[in-house]
Protein backbone atom coordinates (compact mmCIF):
# COMPACT_ATOMS: atom_id res chain seq x y z
CA UNK A 1 0.00 0.00 0.00
CA UNK A 2 0.65 3.78 -0.36
CA UNK A 3 0.97 6.31 2.09
CA UNK A 4 -1.45 8.66 -0.34
CA UNK A 5 -3.73 5.55 0.42
CA UNK A 6 -3.64 6.05 4.08
CA UNK A 7 -3.71 9.61 4.17
CA UNK A 8 -7.09 9.35 1.92
CA UNK A 9 -8.45 6.89 4.67
CA UNK A 10 -7.92 9.32 7.06
CA UNK A 11 -8.83 11.96 5.36
CA UNK A 12 -12.10 10.32 4.55
CA UNK A 13 -13.42 9.36 8.20
CA UNK A 14 -12.47 12.77 9.44
CA UNK A 15 -14.73 14.25 7.14
CA UNK A 16 -17.46 11.62 6.09
CA UNK A 17 -17.50 12.71 2.55
CA UNK A 18 -15.39 11.82 -0.45
CA UNK A 19 -15.70 15.41 -1.30
CA UNK A 20 -14.51 16.99 1.45
CA UNK A 21 -11.81 14.19 1.87
CA UNK A 22 -10.54 15.33 -1.58
CA UNK A 23 -10.53 18.75 -0.83
CA UNK A 24 -8.28 17.66 1.97
CA UNK A 25 -5.87 15.73 0.07
CA UNK A 26 -5.78 18.10 -2.99
CA UNK A 27 -7.48 15.85 -5.04
CA UNK A 28 -10.83 14.63 -7.05
CA UNK A 29 -13.48 12.80 -5.24
CA UNK A 30 -13.00 10.24 -8.03
CA UNK A 31 -9.30 9.85 -7.14
CA UNK A 32 -10.41 9.41 -3.79
CA UNK A 33 -13.05 6.47 -4.54
CA UNK A 34 -10.36 4.79 -6.18
CA UNK A 35 -7.63 5.20 -3.65
CA UNK A 36 -10.39 3.99 -1.25
CA UNK A 37 -11.38 1.09 -3.78
CA UNK A 38 -7.44 0.30 -4.14
CA UNK A 39 -6.49 0.00 -0.12
CA UNK A 40 -10.26 -1.90 0.50
CA UNK A 41 -8.74 -4.60 -2.02
CA UNK A 42 -5.64 -4.93 -0.83
CA UNK A 43 -6.57 -5.29 2.83
CA UNK A 44 -9.33 -7.65 2.23
CA UNK A 45 -11.59 -5.25 4.00
CA UNK A 46 -14.46 -2.84 3.79
CA UNK A 47 -13.84 0.54 5.21
CA UNK A 48 -16.95 2.38 4.97
CA UNK A 49 -20.43 2.08 4.25
CA UNK A 50 -22.23 5.10 2.23
CA UNK A 51 -25.28 6.11 4.80
CA UNK A 52 -27.50 8.91 3.77
CA UNK A 53 -25.21 11.39 5.73
CA UNK A 54 -21.88 9.98 4.27
CA UNK A 55 -19.53 7.54 4.56
CA UNK A 56 -19.26 5.85 7.59
CA UNK A 57 -16.59 3.67 9.08
CA UNK A 58 -17.25 0.55 9.29
CA UNK A 59 -16.40 -1.77 12.61
CA UNK A 60 -13.10 -2.89 10.56
CA UNK A 61 -12.29 0.92 9.25
CA UNK A 62 -12.70 1.64 12.96
CA UNK A 63 -10.29 -1.11 14.41
CA UNK A 64 -7.57 0.17 11.21
CA UNK A 65 -8.16 3.95 11.73
CA UNK A 66 -5.55 4.48 14.39
CA UNK A 67 -2.98 2.03 12.84
CA UNK A 68 -3.48 4.00 10.07
CA UNK A 69 -2.77 7.56 11.59
CA UNK A 70 -0.03 6.00 13.43
CA UNK A 71 2.18 5.04 9.91
CA UNK A 72 1.35 8.38 8.88
CA UNK A 73 2.55 9.63 12.10
CA UNK A 74 5.50 7.83 11.88
CA UNK A 75 6.57 8.31 7.55
CA UNK A 76 6.26 12.04 8.96
CA UNK A 77 9.25 11.67 11.73
CA UNK A 78 10.96 9.45 9.50
CA UNK A 79 10.92 12.09 7.32
CA UNK A 80 11.95 15.26 9.69
CA UNK A 81 14.86 12.90 11.08
CA UNK A 82 16.24 12.52 7.26
CA UNK A 83 15.94 16.07 6.69
CA UNK A 84 17.64 16.75 10.24
CA UNK A 85 20.69 13.99 8.93
CA UNK A 86 20.94 16.33 5.44
CA UNK A 87 20.77 19.64 7.68
CA UNK A 88 18.79 20.72 4.71
CA UNK A 89 15.31 22.54 4.55
CA UNK A 90 13.22 21.73 1.38
CA UNK A 91 9.76 21.07 0.08
CA UNK A 92 6.55 22.69 0.27
CA UNK A 93 5.54 24.30 3.41
CA UNK A 94 1.21 25.07 3.79
CA UNK A 95 1.55 28.51 5.16
CA UNK A 96 -2.23 29.65 6.24
CA UNK A 97 -2.68 33.58 6.44
CA UNK A 98 -5.91 35.32 7.74
CA UNK A 99 -8.19 36.73 5.21
CA UNK A 100 -7.71 40.82 4.28
CA UNK A 101 -4.70 40.41 6.46
CA UNK A 102 -2.81 43.40 8.62
CA UNK A 103 0.47 43.83 6.88
CA UNK A 104 2.04 40.43 7.62
CA UNK A 105 5.42 41.19 6.45
CA UNK A 106 5.19 38.04 4.07
CA UNK A 107 7.35 39.69 1.29
CA UNK A 108 10.42 40.01 3.89
CA UNK A 109 9.69 36.30 4.86
CA UNK A 110 9.55 35.14 1.00
CA UNK A 111 12.79 37.45 0.50
CA UNK A 112 14.90 35.83 3.79
CA UNK A 113 13.35 31.73 2.66
CA UNK A 114 14.40 32.73 -0.93
CA UNK A 115 18.23 33.81 -0.06
CA UNK A 116 18.92 30.97 3.04
CA UNK A 117 16.55 28.18 1.75
CA UNK A 118 15.92 28.26 -1.94
CA UNK A 119 14.68 24.70 -1.84
CA UNK A 120 11.98 25.54 0.55
CA UNK A 121 8.63 27.03 -1.09
CA UNK A 122 5.47 28.14 0.70
CA UNK A 123 1.96 27.56 -0.29
CA UNK A 124 -0.63 30.15 0.90
CA UNK A 125 -4.08 29.33 1.99
CA UNK A 126 -5.90 32.42 3.00
CA UNK A 127 -9.20 31.59 5.82
CA UNK A 128 -10.53 33.10 8.87
CA UNK A 129 -8.38 33.08 11.88
CA UNK A 130 -10.71 29.80 13.98
CA UNK A 131 -11.01 27.67 10.64
CA UNK A 132 -6.75 28.78 9.70
CA UNK A 133 -5.90 27.52 13.30
CA UNK A 134 -8.09 23.93 13.18
CA UNK A 135 -6.46 23.04 10.17
CA UNK A 136 -2.81 23.59 11.95
CA UNK A 137 -4.18 21.59 15.27
CA UNK A 138 -5.59 19.10 12.56
CA UNK A 139 -2.62 19.10 10.37
CA UNK A 140 -3.95 20.25 7.60
CA UNK A 141 -1.71 23.03 7.64
CA UNK A 142 2.41 23.04 8.23
CA UNK A 143 1.83 26.88 10.51
CA UNK A 144 0.01 30.01 9.87
CA UNK A 145 -0.81 33.38 11.13
CA UNK A 146 -4.03 33.67 13.02
CA UNK A 147 -5.14 36.57 14.91
CA UNK A 148 -6.00 35.21 18.82
CA UNK A 149 -6.29 36.48 22.46
CA UNK A 150 -4.67 33.14 23.63
CA UNK A 151 -1.34 33.27 25.09
CA UNK A 152 -1.05 29.37 24.24
CA UNK A 153 -2.79 26.47 22.91
CA UNK A 154 -2.03 22.82 23.84
CA UNK A 155 0.40 21.31 21.47
CA UNK A 156 1.07 24.25 19.32
CA UNK A 157 3.88 26.92 19.32
CA UNK A 158 2.05 30.62 19.34
CA UNK A 159 4.15 33.46 19.31
CA UNK A 160 2.83 37.16 19.56
CA UNK A 161 4.05 39.26 16.80
CA UNK A 162 1.98 42.64 17.29
CA UNK A 163 -1.21 43.85 18.55
CA UNK A 164 -4.10 44.72 16.38
CA UNK A 165 -6.48 47.20 17.66
CA UNK A 166 -10.80 46.83 16.95
CA UNK A 167 -13.10 49.24 16.43
CA UNK A 168 -16.56 49.75 16.02
CA UNK A 169 -17.82 50.95 12.36
CA UNK A 170 -20.73 52.51 11.41
CA UNK A 171 -23.07 53.55 8.14
CA UNK A 172 -22.50 56.94 7.45
CA UNK A 173 -26.03 57.86 7.31
CA UNK A 174 -26.10 56.45 11.01
CA UNK A 175 -23.19 58.28 12.38
CA UNK A 176 -24.66 61.73 10.64
CA UNK A 177 -27.91 61.46 12.14
CA UNK A 178 -26.61 60.35 15.68
CA UNK A 179 -23.61 62.44 16.49
CA UNK A 180 -23.66 61.79 20.31
CA UNK A 181 -24.40 57.55 20.07
CA UNK A 182 -24.50 56.17 23.35
CA UNK A 183 -23.74 52.56 23.93
CA UNK A 184 -26.71 51.64 24.65
CA UNK A 185 -28.16 53.08 21.30
CA UNK A 186 -24.86 51.63 19.44
CA UNK A 187 -26.39 47.68 21.32
CA UNK A 188 -29.70 48.41 19.99
CA UNK A 189 -29.29 48.84 16.41
CA UNK A 190 -29.03 45.73 13.49
CA UNK A 191 -25.43 44.32 13.51
CA UNK A 192 -23.33 42.47 11.02
CA UNK A 193 -21.90 39.46 12.82
CA UNK A 194 -19.23 37.19 12.34
CA UNK A 195 -19.58 32.88 13.23
CA UNK A 196 -19.50 32.26 16.63
CA UNK A 197 -15.99 30.75 16.77
CA UNK A 198 -14.10 34.24 14.94
CA UNK A 199 -12.46 36.42 17.23
CA UNK A 200 -14.27 39.63 16.28
CA UNK A 201 -17.44 37.74 16.98
CA UNK A 202 -16.07 37.13 20.97
CA UNK A 203 -15.10 41.01 21.15
CA UNK A 204 -18.48 41.97 19.59
CA UNK A 205 -20.11 39.69 22.60
CA UNK A 206 -17.94 41.60 24.72
CA UNK A 207 -19.10 45.06 24.12
CA UNK A 208 -22.47 44.11 24.31
CA UNK A 209 -21.71 42.50 27.97
CA UNK A 210 -20.11 45.67 28.99
CA UNK A 211 -24.04 47.28 27.98
CA UNK A 212 -25.17 44.57 29.94
CA UNK A 213 -26.98 43.01 27.10
CA UNK A 214 -26.51 39.95 25.06
CA UNK A 215 -25.89 39.77 21.19
CA UNK A 216 -28.23 37.94 19.05
CA UNK A 217 -26.94 36.85 16.04
CA UNK A 218 -28.49 38.37 12.92
CA UNK A 219 -26.93 39.02 9.52
CA UNK A 220 -23.50 37.31 9.65
CA UNK A 221 -20.29 38.09 7.28
CA UNK A 222 -17.47 35.48 6.58
CA UNK A 223 -14.58 37.51 6.89
CA UNK A 224 -14.00 41.23 7.57
CA UNK A 225 -13.91 42.62 3.79
CA UNK A 226 -18.34 41.83 3.47
CA UNK A 227 -18.39 43.23 7.13
CA UNK A 228 -16.78 46.35 5.63
CA UNK A 229 -19.02 45.84 2.17
CA UNK A 230 -22.52 45.35 4.77
CA UNK A 231 -21.81 48.42 6.98
CA UNK A 232 -20.84 50.35 4.10
CA UNK A 233 -24.39 49.72 2.40
CA UNK A 234 -26.07 50.56 5.53
CA UNK A 235 -26.91 47.07 6.66
CA UNK A 236 -25.69 47.51 10.12
CA UNK A 237 -22.70 48.17 12.68
CA UNK A 238 -20.03 46.28 12.29
CA UNK A 239 -16.09 45.28 14.25
CA UNK A 240 -13.16 45.47 11.98
CA UNK A 241 -9.58 46.35 12.63
CA UNK A 242 -8.84 49.97 12.65
CA UNK A 243 -6.92 50.11 9.75
CA UNK A 244 -9.37 48.32 7.83
CA UNK A 245 -11.57 50.87 9.28
CA UNK A 246 -9.84 54.06 9.04
CA UNK A 247 -9.25 53.43 5.46
CA UNK A 248 -12.93 52.76 4.68
CA UNK A 249 -13.45 55.90 6.27
CA UNK A 250 -10.86 58.32 3.94
CA UNK A 251 -13.44 56.75 1.64
CA UNK A 252 -16.41 57.91 2.91
CA UNK A 253 -17.42 54.40 2.81
CA UNK A 254 -18.04 54.14 6.58
CA UNK A 255 -17.49 56.20 10.02
CA UNK A 256 -15.95 54.93 13.09
CA UNK A 257 -17.88 55.04 16.47
CA UNK A 258 -14.89 56.56 18.96
CA UNK A 259 -16.76 55.23 22.43
CA UNK A 260 -15.10 51.85 22.39
CA UNK A 261 -11.73 50.08 21.41
CA UNK A 262 -10.43 46.86 21.94
CA UNK A 263 -7.47 44.75 20.84
CA UNK A 264 -6.19 41.48 20.08
CA UNK A 265 -3.00 39.62 18.49
CA UNK A 266 -1.26 38.26 15.02
CA UNK A 267 -0.45 35.05 16.06
CA UNK A 268 2.10 32.90 14.10
CA UNK A 269 1.26 29.13 15.21
CA UNK A 270 2.71 25.89 14.34
CA UNK A 271 2.92 22.76 16.06
CA UNK A 272 5.66 22.77 19.04
CA UNK A 273 9.31 22.43 18.88
CA UNK A 274 10.50 18.22 17.65
CA UNK A 275 6.66 18.17 15.95
CA UNK A 276 7.47 19.66 12.90
CA UNK A 277 9.75 19.53 9.55
CA UNK A 278 13.22 21.04 9.09
CA UNK A 279 11.66 23.36 6.31
CA UNK A 280 8.87 24.54 8.60
CA UNK A 281 11.67 25.48 11.23
CA UNK A 282 13.26 27.32 8.37
CA UNK A 283 9.56 29.35 7.89
CA UNK A 284 10.15 29.84 11.83
CA UNK A 285 13.26 31.54 11.61
CA UNK A 286 12.29 33.79 8.63
CA UNK A 287 9.19 34.84 10.14
CA UNK A 288 10.85 35.45 13.55
CA UNK A 289 13.45 37.67 11.96
CA UNK A 290 11.12 39.68 9.81
CA UNK A 291 9.35 40.46 12.74
CA UNK A 292 11.82 41.66 15.00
Amino acid sequence: MELYQLKTFVAIAKEGSLTRAAERVFTSAPAVSAQLKALEDELGVKLFERTPRGMSPTEAGLSLLEEAERTLASATRMRSAADQLRGAAQGVVRFGTVVDPVALRLGEVLVKLAERHPQVALQLRQGLSYETLSAVQRGDLDCAYVLSDSEQIEGLELRRLGAVDLVVALPVPVAEAHPGLSLDQLTNMPWVGTPPSCILRVHLEKLFAGAGREYRQGRTADGESAIRSMVASGMGAGLMRLDQAEQGERNGELAIWNGWRSHTWLCWVAPGEGKRPVAVEAVRSAVMEAWV
